[in-house]
């Protein structure tokens, strides 16, 4: 199984898609194309040259669940490519320390095992299946992925624009704005505090993705089950708002196709750029009360939505008394 591994691993270089299988997806451009983006599994096909699933696979286990996957782990990604790596990593690691590897590398891994632990029986399945079973997993959540990604495209275009007027400089293209550089649609009221950076970001796309388009009202209308239910999604994860924030990027230019090596959206920079933020130790904490700060939005009756607690209230109160009681015991012993 090794020597299929290697193979498959070499092939992948040698066709272009590299070691890196996070920072690789070209050929992946998706349309405006996909369903109306009110559910996963409904509806896979629709105008436009995007990616259409024969009807027995739009139920296969893998596929839906790379549709959410890429949502909110990771959005642009060589599914093959990962598994194959990611497989030889794992032997690697055995004589080897992940921090031993290069940050890119680093990265890949982390993807393929939250890949790993969010599907049971995966690792079992690639490690005694042949090549050509690591290859249709991998293509299976490849398309899953990429199909989500269009879908999402098509819903956000037309209404993106009704939420968010863009700064009139940039509709003549006179200038060009690189990826690492934030629109000011990702905060509140379109304000930008280069003081306080971490302040705000937008909430409509996000509801309109995994709740439902009709939860940006006041009143949804939504008559089937959003993605995040279909899914069990209870809370809020780094990479989907990184993934929505790149979504309405490309809604608010004016290409019809989306393409990793645009020069003009410099998504896959963009994209990246806000995961190296939410991935960086040092904002661990800001990180933790923007998610927080998310989920109160999203998700409020969630746990992962949770309240400060008022000085003069009794938990606080037990709480504080506890802290001051370990701390008499660690002194005394």
């Amino acid at each position: 199984m090794r020597q299929d591994i290697e193979k498959l691993a070499n092939a992948s270089t040698s066709s272009g898609s590299g070691r890196n299988s996070v920072g690789d997806s070209r050929g992946d451009d998706w349309s405006n194309s996909g369903s109306d983006g009110g559910s996963d599994g409904r509806s896979d096909s629709g105008s436009g040259g995007g990616i259409r699933l024969p009807n027995e696979l739009k139920s296969d286990p893998l596929l839906l669940h790379g549709r959410h996957f890429g949502r909110t782990v990771f959005a642009l990604c060589n599914y093959p490519s990962l598994l194959t790596n990611g497989i030889l990593q794992l032997e690697q690691l055995e004589e080897a320390s992940i921090e031993d590897f290069p940050a890119e590398e680093r990265r890949e891994h982390f993807v393929f095992e939250k890949l790993l632990d969010s599907y049971p029986g995966l690792l079992e399945r690639l490690r005694e299946g042949s090549e050509e079973e690591v290859l249709h997993v991998g293509e299976l959540i490849g398309k899953g992925a990429s199909a989500a990604r269009g879908e999402d495209t098509k819903s956000l275009k037309p209404v993106v624009i009704d939420w968010i007027v863009p700064v009139g400089e940039l509709q003549s293209g006179e200038i060009a704005v690189s990826g690492d550089q934030w629109p000011r649609f990702l905060y509140t009221n379109e304000a930008y505090d280069p003081d306080d950076p971490w302040n705000g970001l937008l909430i409509n796309a996000y509801r309109h993705v995994f709740t439902s388009p009709s939860s940006v009202e006041r009143e949804p209308k939504a008559t089937r089950a959003g993605n995040s239910r279909l899914h069990g999604m209870t809370s809020v994860t780094a990479p989907s708002v990184a993934y929505i924030a790149m979504q309405v990027q490309f809604a608010l230019s004016s290409s019809s196709v989306f393409s990793c090596t645009d020069t003009v959206t410099d998504s896959e920079t963009f994209y990246h750029s806000i995961l190296d933020l939410f991935e960086d130790p040092d904002e661990r904490g800001e990180v933790t009360d923007f998610l927080v700060w998310w989920n109160r939005q999203i998700f409020p009756t969630s746990t992962a939505a949770k309240r400060t607690l008022k000085a003069n209230s009794a938990l606080s109160k037990i709480c504080q008394k506890r802290a001051a009681l370990k701390d008499s015991n660690d002194s005394t012993s």
